[in-house]
């Protein structure tokens, strides 16, 4: 019996570092680009041997900044996966690419080697808000890498969207989305500014004008609606895309499925077991990982079934665990259903973008 996953490799490099990002990436050369796809690569074929029963169904180079490699090196990383893993035939395969990098990466060699997805880290179309993101390309540089993959023939594209960003308005917010829909991509993700401990931002938050709360909500409720008219619809709290071209790679995330994370930082969920890299390059080369907890259990299932827009179906639910939503849960749905956060049907219950904004409270209740 064959058993599905998805497949995470961490690139822990960038150009420059965004003062708003937490993810772990750093500048390098590229002698350390060498070497790391070197490290990557005998990590890769390690781990495809505790993998001889799974078929890979998602693969997903994430950063840090993938496209910093170059095609040939992410060419080869896939060609390393492919060889050692069982990659079913019709994976989604996705790298993160900046717009940046993205106007000389040869697509058309990663479309040879089985790239079918890419990921823009646009964040916004508006040129001062790009600078107070720190971001170094342009929206222009973002529009010819999505002309460029698609001439590579790669056309399911996604593109990033920052909501709750320092100068941003309900215009400018709209020009971006319509910037999306004018490239006509198939996916947006659209996230909200968290500033993170130990950046950039949270050393300057009194420096900038960051909207609060109920403003940053304001925003995101309008980014919903006017994604919704243009044809790109929600299914997760922060991704959108046209029908059919929802990201397998997040959602197996959200349906309590199984993956391997491959890199410092990278985080794994593998025969039951949580498990994760530290942010330290030596360490993932000497294979220090450590454990986190056990995971698939019923409550976490919920919690991650209520991140998609389509959220917890209780027959599914019931199948998995062999038992019904409590009396008490169903309460609590209950009350939110009419307070409008959520909603609430014979066969699932599910949170409405208003309920969203307020998701991490409600979960907490739930479980």
């Amino acid at each position: 019996m064959n058993y599905y996953i998805g497949l995470y490799i961490h690139i822990p490099f960038c150009k420059s570092k965004c003062p708003y990002c937490d993810f772990f990436s750093g500048k390098a050369g590229e002698n350390e680009y060498e070497d790391y796809t070197r490290l990557l690569s005998d990590k890769i074929i390690k781990w495809s041997e505790k993998c001889k029963k799974h078929v890979v169904s998602s693969i997903y180079f994430g950063g840090g900044t993938p496209s910093i490699l170059g095609a040939k090196r992410l060419a080869s990383l896939l060609s390393i996966i492919k060889t050692h893993f069982n990659v079913a035939y019709d994976a989604e395969i996705t790298v993160e690419v900046n717009p940046d990098s993205g106007k000389e990466l040869d697509f058309c060699l990663l479309k040879k080697f089985g790239f079918n997805r890419i990921s823009v880290g646009m964040q916004s179309a508006v040129e001062a808000e790009l600078k107070a993101l720190g971001r170094i390309h342009s929206a222009d540089d973002a529009k010819i890498t999505v002309k460029r993959a698609k001439n590579a023939g790669i056309n399911n594209i996604s593109l990033d969207l920052m909501l709750g960003i320092p100068y941003q308005t309900d215009e400018s917010l709209k020009k971006s989305i319509e910037f999306c829909a004018s490239c006509d991509v198939t996916h947006i993700s659209s996230y909200i500014l968290k500033i993170e401990e130990g950046t950039k931002f949270e050393k300057m938050k009194d420096k900038l004008p960051f909207p609060n709360d109920d403003r940053q909500a304001q925003l995101y409720l309008l980014a919903v609606d006017t994604l919704e008219t243009l044809g790109y619809k929600q299914y997760e709290i922060s991704n959108f895309s046209k029908p059919g071209f929802e990201s397998r790679h997040n959602i197996n995330y959200w349906k309590c499925g199984e993956y391997i994370g491959i890199g410092p930082s990278a985080h794994s969920f593998f025969e039951g077991k949580r498990f994760y890299y530290n942010r330290c390059i030596n360490d993932f080369a000497q294979d220090k990982i450590h454990f986190d907890c056990l995971g698939g259990d019923k409550e976490e299932f919920i919690m991650l079934s209520l991140r998609l827009k389509d959220g917890l179906k209780f027959e599914e639910a019931k199948e998995k665990y062999n038992e019904d939503l409590s009396y008490d849960k169903l309460q609590i749905i209950k009350k939110y259903s009419k307070l409008g956060y959520m909603e609430l049907n014979d066969t699932s219950c599910s949170f409405t973008p208003k309920g969203f904004l307020v998701s991490n409270t409600i979960i907490s209740e739930l479980i």
